[in-house]
């Protein structure tokens, strides 16, 4: 799966579609750019699953591109927005009980730590579940199927996806250290925005090949 995902961006006219990925990356500060990101990103795990495509797509259509990033965006933010919520109540009860209590100093010290520890779980679950959640709109084909939970379980809960999960991690640290080297001229930080689009391609092959080996699509 690691092999099939590091290459999986360079097969086919690839430069083309670095260049614009790249561009779009480069560009994400204005956020639109991120919706076309988001769409072709979903077009790599959709051409994966239902089409069992080994090349990457084209960077074509555009209104689709930028519907079916709408849709990938707002997946992220729903999944991101009831574990967020609860984050909030939790350290803002724990903040609000430090306040009233005495060594107020002390009691906050630790009220942080016990915060930064609470992060960790949210973020890994968000982590965790988009991409199940994407995958499953993808095979669809209909937004709604990105929230069909007992199905999205059934694919998060195997070896498969768990694989496809950890496995970006190796990735992104790989493209972390590549990233800082970069950093080091001003050249090479202008590569930085290419690096990055070419890891999300990776990881959403990845993600792409994992849920069609568990769901037989």
């Amino acid at each position: 799966m690691l092999e099939d995902g590091l290459s999986y961006p360079f097969r086919g006219e690839w430069v083309g579609r670095l260049i614009i990925g790249g561009a779009l990356s480069f560009l994400s500060v204005l956020l639109i750019p991120v919706i076309f990101i988001n769409g072709y990103l979903y077009r790599v795990i959709a051409q994966t699953v239902t089409a069992g495509d080994d090349t990457p797509p084209e960077f074509n259509q555009w209104g689709e591109l930028a519907v079916k990033g709408i849709g990938v965006t707002v997946i992220a933010v729903v999944y991101a927005f009831v574990p967020l919520v609860l984050y909030t109540f939790v350290t803002s009860t724990l903040a609000v009980g430090a306040s009233v209590g005495g060594d107020a100093g002390g009691i906050l010290g630790a009220v942080s730590a016990v915060t930064g520890l609470l992060a960790i779980p949210v973020v890994l679950v968000v982590y965790y579940l988009i991409p199940a959640a994407i995958a499953n709109y993808a095979s669809a084909g209909a937004l709604e199927a990105a929230f069909d939970i007992r199905a999205i379980i059934d694919v998060a809960f195997t070896t498969e996806y768990l694989l496809a999960v950890l496995l970006p991690i190796v990735v992104a640290v790989i493209l972390w250290v590549l990233t800082f080297i970069l950093l080091i001229t001003i050249i090479g930080a202008l590569l930085i925005p290419f690096v990055q689009f070419y890891g999300q391609v990776v990881v959403f092959r990845m993600f792409g090949v994992a849920y069609r080996e568990v769901a037989g699509v």
